[in-house]
């Protein structure tokens, strides 16, 4: 009721305003303001409140002040049920508010009394830290005109000081927001510093003190804590940043204080530019440590074609341009990067139309649930294809029902049957003591004794705990290391601040040259400031991961168990397997064609005897016999020209197939040139006799002397031997090899068959068969051109007159 009440007074018409104020029950009385202040009423006009008295239960009011005051005291006073206001007891004052600078001090402590801002009667009590001697008073008062009673002392180094002097490193834990890594994080960097801070060895002389903020995880909120981690004492030597988002903040700024930036969780690609983020270290490796793993694994099952498909954001992105470089370097080719935002379906597609067998997938796990989901619908699984997946899904990711999908359990099951995840090694997997002389094991339990016995997969950033583990021992040893090359130069570490480049170029070199044994493994770092770290290779073998090897990127070594498990034989090939197969010429055509021309030439041999047997007869003579001899033996070549035509590689070895392309395009090409040049002389010689204008007795007896149709034969013949040794000197044959459409075998083989034949041929080839050919028939006739149109009319004018 009562909160009705103040609904309706704040709503009301003036008129309604009377039955309150003539009421003595119900409200509280309105009080007045503190001296220099006024109070602010919250939903009521200024008539209203004049005319106001009793203010209903639950109402609140606020202090304000005027000029450079602040409340001291209750900020807003609540109405309650009894009539009265909260926190009557504490007076609510207005007081000026004294420089805030005396609030802090350089290499000392400042504490306030009471707590909260420095306004009038706040006594500030000054300490210096150890190796430092106070110069002033060690306490100032703030008076009623805002100013202090005393100058702001000062810290002087003591240069007789024996005992360990401060160094500060500033830190952000996460320890709430979307990543709550410092739940196990912040336990485990406190932990190592009270290891280091006991050790007489690593910085005997220094100790080193966390002061740590929870940044939530926000880039945001981190923007206000870096603010006061850099503008408030004391003066912090190196920073701690998790989280990506967080990283990328403090990175960028620090440079512009000459701090180094230490990371035990950023895994972001984008924090490898050395130009943007010039002093950035990270014990947590960059995402893109998978890739030296899989160009590994892609040499040692001799893999030289790979494909990709990636979900479009910009970790994903980073690390596959990385892995495009790394294979190219390796000689490895990418045939197809896919990429998809949101729905995967049409990239799936194409990696199965370009073939891809060996596949690189870069996605969150609530899209690999996608695209696996259409990797089984197109059957882009099983013993041809493998999958590469990062190692940080959870165990059973494809077994989480996913109402995006519409694929069962069963078919997820059967479709990354086989897949190979590649994960970062964060806790060293071999009992071995490095540089803080405790093992992995022996760390945990230590760890889950800060803890307090929480629940491992409960607490935030337990994975990443070892990390931070380590990357206060990085720290602690490059400082370490510092302390001889600063003493050379008249520096010490305490004498750091935001402007001295030196002594942040001396802590650089010593991180960039770090290299122990931590409970995460090998410590080392990259030119680019990121962890080189171990990665776990494992492999789905019967629905569950098996581990199958380790490989270490900063030494190259690979550890093998030999486990690996395939649905083929082994392996799958990366690509489909073309196997040449020589096409030759059938052994039974070629003999019955072998036959066949056997008996042209033996035709040719009855006929040349025949001629030589039957010379001295008249019409054998008035014939040309030698014309006709010559002929029959070009057919005879021409006829021959079968027989090596018909050798190829199936006969003879590569070597020799030259030889015979020779002796092919010889005995063929002078075969056909004195045959053809024996007929076309024997007509030449008929077209003379019958162009005579002499009586028909007399051209009986003419007749041309023997000498010059064998003179017109070699010259024909001379041509075509000419134009043959131009081709062999200019454009010599050689063996090609045609190629037909690929044919797949019957059997079930992931193989193509690629059918070859082999051919004798030239560069230019054609132009030469043209030229030849057209050189022995074409140029008699251009030297008589008369003599085709004459031909046939002269031929058997001829015949009719040897008749009678």
């Amino acid at each position: 009721m009562a909160r009705l009440l103040f609904l309706i007074l704040l709503c009301a018409l003036p008129s309604l305003v009377v039955p309150i104020h003539n009421s003595s029950a119900g409200g509280c009385a309105i009080i007045r303001p503190p001296r220099d202040g006024g109070i602010r009423y919250r939903g009521l006009t200024q008539e209203q409140i004049r005319s106001v008295q009793i203010l209903p239960v639950d109402y609140e009011i606020e202090y304000i002040c005027r000029g450079n005051r602040v409340i001291v005291g209750p900020k807003v006073r609540k109405c309650l049920p009894n009539g009265t206001w909260t926190d009557m007891m504490q007076a609510s004052r207005c007081l000026l508010l004294c420089p805030r600078v005396w609030t802090s001090l350089e290499n000392g402590r400042v504490t306030a009394k009471p707590p909260g801002p420095p306004v009038e009667g706040t006594v500030l009590h000054y300490s210096c830290h150890a190796g430092f001697i106070l110069e002033g008073r060690n306490i100032s008062h703030c008076t009623k005109l805002g100013k202090w009673d005393a100058p702001k002392p000062t810290c002087l180094y003591d240069r007789n000081y024996t005992g360990k002097k401060k160094l500060y490193i500033g830190a952000l834990f996460p320890m709430s927001g979307g990543w709550p890594g410092g739940q196990a994080c912040m336990p485990s960097a406190q932990m190592a510093l009270d290891l280091v801070n006991n050790r007489s060895d690593i910085l005997p002389d220094y100790e080193l003190e966390l002061i740590h903020y929870d940044s939530m995880c926000d880039p945001g909120e981190a923007t206000k804590l870096l603010y006061d981690l850099l503008y408030t004492e004391p003066i912090k030597i190196v920073l701690m940043p998790g989280c990506s988002g967080v990283s990328t903040l403090v990175a960028e700024a620090a440079r512009m204080w000459n701090l180094i930036v230490l990371s035990y969780g950023s895994s972001s690609p984008a924090l490898s530019n050395r130009q943007r983020f010039p002093t950035f270290f990270r014990t947590h490796p960059s995402a893109t440590l998978h890739n030296p793993t899989r160009v590994q694994l892609f040499k040692k099952w001799k893999w030289t074609r790979i494909a990709t498909i990636q979900q479009t954001t910009e970790v994903f992105t980073s690390t596959l341009d990385d892995l495009e470089q790394r294979v190219k370097e390796a000689g490895i080719e990418i045939s197809v990067r896919q990429s998809f935002l949101t729905d995967p379906a049409v990239a799936v597609k194409n990696l199965k139309r370009q073939d891809a067998r060996i596949i690189v997938g870069l996605f969150y796990e609530t899209e690999a649930r996608k695209v696996f989901c259409e990797v089984f619908k197109e059957k882009l699984y099983g013993k041809k294809h493998v999958w590469f997946l990062i190692g940080w899904y959870a165990d059973n990711w494809f077994k989480i029902k996913d109402p995006a999908i519409n694929c069962t359990v069963e078919n997820m099951t059967e479709a990354v049957e086989g897949h190979v995840t590649t994960e970062i090694v964060m806790l060293n997997p071999e009992t071995v003591r490095g540089v803080s002389n405790m093992t992995s094991q022996e760390f945990l339990a230590a760890l889950m004794s800060r803890l307090g016995g929480k629940n491992p997969e409960e607490t935030g950033g337990f994975q990443e705990a070892p990390l931070a583990y380590d990357a206060v021992w990085a720290l602690a040893l490059a400082l370490n290391k510092t302390v001889a090359p600063l003493k050379a130069k008249g520096r010490r570490l305490e004498d750091f601040n935001y402007n001295n480049h030196d002594i942040t170029s001396e802590i650089y070199r010593a991180l960039n040259t770090s290299s122990f044994e931590g409970v995460s493994g090998q410590v080392v770092f990259d030119a680019q400031g990121s962890r080189m770290a171990m990665t776990l290779i494992e492999q789905l073998q019967g629905g569950s991961y098996k581990k199958i090897g380790y490989y270490d990127s900063s030494q190259g070594n690979l550890s093998w168990f030999g486990n690996d498990v395939w649905i083929g034989a082994g392996p799958p090939a990366d690509r489909t397997v073309v196997i040449d197969e020589y096409r030759y010429l059938s052994q039974k055509l070629f003999a019955a064609v072998s036959v066949f021309a056997g008996l042209g030439i033996l035709l040719g041999i009855v006929c040349l005897t025949f001629n030589i047997y039957n010379g001295n007869v008249r019409y054998i003579q008035n014939s040309q016999p030698y014309l006709n001899n010559m002929t029959a033996v070009g057919c005879m070549m021409a006829l021959a020209a079968v027989f090596p035509l018909g050798i190829d590689g199936h006969h003879v070895q590569k070597s020799q197939f030259p030889v015979v392309c020779q002796f092919r395009l010889w005995l063929l090409g002078l075969g056909f040139s004195l045959a053809y040049g024996s007929m076309f002389t024997k007509i030449w010689w008929v077209h003379t006799l019958f162009t005579k204008k002499d009586e028909k007795k007399e051209k009986k007896k003419q007749h041309l002397e023997p000498w010059k149709l064998y003179a017109t034969v070699g010259v024909l013949l001379a041509i075509d031997f000419l134009s043959l040794m131009i081709w062999q000197i200019v454009d010599p044959l050689h063996i090609t090899k045609e190629k037909f459409t690929k044919e797949a075998p019957k059997e079930d083989l992931d193989v193509l068959i690629q059918p070859l034949l082999e051919h004798c041929s030239s560069k230019k080839m054609n132009t030469w068969l043209g030229i030849c050919p057209l050189l022995t028939i074409c140029l008699p006739i251009l030297l008589h051109p008369p003599l085709v149109l004459i031909l046939i009319r002269k031929s058997m004018t001829f015949i009719q007159q040897y008749e009678v």
